[in-house]
């Protein structure tokens, strides 16, 4: 009896002393050694690839954000400020969309079939209002010119970026709203247009929000 008494208590003392030393090394030193290096390594992207305007924190370059006008009493759905370059939607214009502001919390798509009727409406609604907003006085968008990320929404909801013609597209009228020349918000796009990866991973894209703070710094300059 008293062996067997015996043996338990070892048994559950080099258990304890199994799980005090994981626990320290896999919970404490592990986790430190891994932020330290990440830390050393690459802070911004360690820290959320954070933007920063006039040194204050302002987005991250992984997660688009909408710019709409304040809402009005009685408005369910903000209308875009169209002084700004617009992102793609956030899971499609309607209401009862999935995400329509980039919260974080609703991060997913419609997972609506390409023939449903309602994801259908939503982006011809979506394409007349990229046609709409974006013609000017002496500049007319086509709805043949309208590319489908102006009318998608990417597969998180939450994609910061817009591809070089959505960006071009929008200029006329971001020239127009700010009194620049299109020649200067058209230099903006090609500067703040970015490369495949290593040449050939993915597509030329533009971060809306990098590209809506050179815009302010711009509009700032006179």
């Amino acid at each position: 009896m008293n062996n067997s008494v015996g043996n338990t208590g070892r048994v559950l003392w080099a258990g304890l002393r199994a799980l005090i030393v994981l626990t320290v090394v896999c919970g404490v030193l592990y986790p430190l050694a891994v932020t330290g290096i990440a830390q050393l390594a690459f802070p911004g992207k360690a820290n959320g690839s954070e933007i920063k305007d006039d040194g204050k924190v302002v987005g991250s370059a992984l997660i688009g954000q909408r710019y709409d006008l304040p809402l009005k009493e009685g408005q369910e759905t903000a209308a875009p400020d169209l002084r700004w370059f617009q992102p793609r939607p956030s899971n499609g214009l309607g209401t009862n969309s999935v995400n329509t502001q980039y919260a974080l919390l609703l991060s997913g798509a419609t997972n609506r079939s390409a023939d449903n009727a309602e994801l259908i409406s939503w982006v011809k609604e979506a394409k007349a209002a990229v046609v709409k907003d974006n013609s000017t006085a002496d500049y007319q968008v086509e709805p043949s010119q309208v590319p489908a990320e102006a009318v998608t929404s990417s597969g998180s909801g939450l994609d910061p970026h817009i591809s070089p013609a959505y960006a071009e597209l929008q200029v006329h009228r971001v020239a127009e709203r700010n009194h620049l020349t299109v020649a200067q918000v058209d230099k903006l796009v090609a500067d703040h247009t970015d490369d495949r990866i290593l040449g050939f991973i993915g597509e030329p894209r533009v971060n809306v929000l990098q590209l809506n703070i050179a815009l302010k710094d711009l509009v700032a300059k006179g």
